[in-house]
């Protein structure tokens, strides 16, 4: 899928001063488990909010799977990668049609950046020039699939991925009325996307595809997060990036 220029093009970061809890999280257990609340409204923020509870934890819900065995555990993270994990808690769509709408425009990307800003401020931290690898999976689904295995898959595939240690978001939305959907990982690295993709469920996953899709399309991408936060870039990834 080629990029539109909408998602080549870099984007300034607005100033934002939140103070959130950016080491201890509030317990998983106090957020829900729905879908739609971490998918839709970004439930997963709740953990950073402020006068945390008398059980603090480092584990964070990175994905819409609220669940021991999918949580990422942001103490084993390098710190820039923590800081951008958590604004990734923030992570929703602000249009309906992400599905196919432009990536870039799909989300509130704006607000993600200038958290990570704000977050590098909070901690005093000159934020350094880094990237990161985007997976996109467009996908129109078959009618009538079997919609258990089509879960158990990608719960169990995230948990391997999970499990690596270096994935930092994974979000998938709902199918629409033409039965597309959109999802979305962000990793530290490919090299991390490769070890996190090498697990039996996402072998099965992958074999699986001819019976659960009528369509779908991987786009790889390198996030680009500039010096100081002060803009951002999506660009096509390149195996020698």
């Amino acid at each position: 899928m080629a990029l539109t220029i909408a998602e080549s093009t870099t984007v300034p970061i607005p100033p934002k001063s939140p103070v959130p809890s950016l080491t201890h999280l509030h317990h998983h257990s106090t957020i829900t488990t729905e879908f739609d609340p971490l998918r839709f409204e970004a439930a997963a923020s709740l953990q950073l909010q402020p006068n945390v509870n008398k059980e603090p934890s480092t584990h964070l819900i990175a994905s819409p799977y609220n669940h021991p065995a999918h949580l990422l555990d942001i103490s084993g993270l390098e710190r820039q990668d923590r800081l951008f994990s958590l604004a990734l808690s923030y992570l929703k769509p602000i249009r309906n049609d992400y599905a196919t709408a432009p990536y870039t425009e799909s989300f509130n990307w704006t607000e993600v950046f200038g958290l990570v800003k704000a977050f590098s401020e909070t901690e005093e931290h000159n934020w350094t020039a880094g990237s990161y690898y985007v997976v996109i999976f467009r996908s129109i689904l078959l009618p009538d699939i079997d919609n258990d295995r089509l879960y158990a898959l990608d719960a169990h595939s995230h948990r391997e991925a999970i499990a690596s240690g270096g994935l930092l978001k994974y979000w998938f939305g709902a199918k629409n009325e033409n039965r597309r959907n959109l999802a979305t990982c962000i990793w530290r690295s490919r090299n991390d996307a490769r070890l996190g993709g090498k697990g039996p469920w996402h072998a099965q996953a992958r074999a699986a595809a001819a019976v659960m899709y009528e369509e779908i399309k991987f786009t790889t991408l390198r996030l680009d997060i500039h010096d100081g936060v002060k803009g951002w870039e999506l660009s096509d990834w390149k195996d020698d990036a």
